[in-house]
C-alpha cells in the first residue's frame, strides 16, 4: 500500500534524546513527543523508537501505511546496508533501516541528520533561495550539511559536509591529544560538542555540569562562553574547506 501522505512522519535519533514529530498535508505539526536515547544499547535505540511511533500512532490513528522519515548522527554506507560515522556509536555497521522497518512494520527511511537539517533550511527556511548553503549541528555531536541550488549534496562516501571531523584550529587553545572515536586527533567535535564542553568546563572550574546547565548560568560562565563562541567562529571559518 502506498504511504499516506495526511502525516509525515520524522524521526530525529540524537545522541542524548530521540523525538518524533507528525505534520499533516500543511505542514503544520500536530503531534510531538521525545525521550532520553538509550544511546549505548542498539536494541534498546529499536525499542525507543518504536514505542514514540507507537504512541504517535495510537494518539493519530494512523498504519502501517505511513512512512517514517529518520535522522541519524551518521551516514549509510553505500550499499545502503548499514550505518557508518555515527557518534552513536553503537549504530555503525548495524543494519538499522532494515531493523526499524522490522520493528515498525512501515517503510523507513534513514538519512543523515545534519543532512536532513540542511535540506529544511533550503527549502523553507533561513537558507531558502540561496545557491550553497552549510548548516552546523551542535549537540552530542557535532556535524554539518551543504545543500546546492536547494539540495542537500551527499558525496560520493555519504559524508558531504561532514564538519565535526575536520581539524580543529589550535590557536588559542591547548592541544588535544585524546583520540576521537573515529581515529583521529584534534577534529572539531572533540572541542564543540556538548560533551567536549562540559569536561573542559569541568577542568576549568572543578563544576561536573552539562552543556545546558552550563549555557543556564549565562551570568557565572560569562567568560568560559565567550571563550566557547571564539572557538565556534574558528571552527565555523573552516566550513569553506566543506564547500563545493
Amino acid at each position: 500500500m502506498a504511504a499516506d501522505m495526511a502525516f509525515r512522519v520524522g524521526v530525529d535519533l540524537g545522541g542524548t534524546k530521540t523525538a518524533i514529530a507528525v505534520l499533516d498535508r500543511a505542514n503544520e505539526t500536530i503531534y510531538a513527543a521525545r525521550r532520553d536515547t538509550p544511546s549505548h544499547d542498539y536494541d534498546a535505540i529499536i525499542r525507543a523508537i518504536r514505542e514514540l511511533v507507537d504512541g504517535a500512532r495510537a494518539a493519530l490513528c494512523f498504519g502501517a501505511e505511513v512512512a517514517v522519515g529518520v535522522g541519524i548522527p551518521g551516514a549509510l554506507a553505500a550499499d545502503d546496508a548499514t550505518v557508518k560515522n555515527a557518534n552513536t556509536q553503537t549504530l555503525i555497521g548495524r543494519p538499522l533501516t532494515r531493523d526499524l522497518e522490522r520493528a515498525l512494520g512501515a517503510r523507513v527511511a534513514v538519512a543523515n541528520d545534519a543532512a536532513c537539517f540542511i535540506a529544511s533550511e533550503a527549502a523553507d527556511g533561513a537558507a531558502a533561495g540561496a545557491e550553497v548553503a552549510f548548516g552546523v549541528i551542535l549537540g552530542t555531536g557535532v556535524g554539518g550539511g551543504v545543500a546546492v541550488n536547494g539540495a542537500p549534496l551527499i558525496g560520493r562516501n555519504r559524508l558531504n559536509g561532514e564538519w565535526g571531523h575536520n581539524p580543529f584550529p589550535l590557536y588559542g587553545r591547548p592541544p588535544i591529544t585524546e583520540r576521537c572515536y573515529c581515529g583521529k586527533i584534534g577534529c572539531v567535535e572533540q572541542v564543540l560538542s556538548g560533551p567536549a564542553l562540559a569536561a573542559a568546563y569541568r577542568a576549568e572550574t572543578g563544576e561536573a555540569l552539562t552543556g545546558r546547565e552550563i549555557a543556564a548560568k549565562a551570568e557565572s560562565a560569562r567568560e568560559y562562553g565567550r571563550c566557547y563562541i571564539v572557538f565556534l567562529l574558528r571552527a565555523s571559518a573552516t566550513g569553506k574547506n566543506v564547500l563545493p
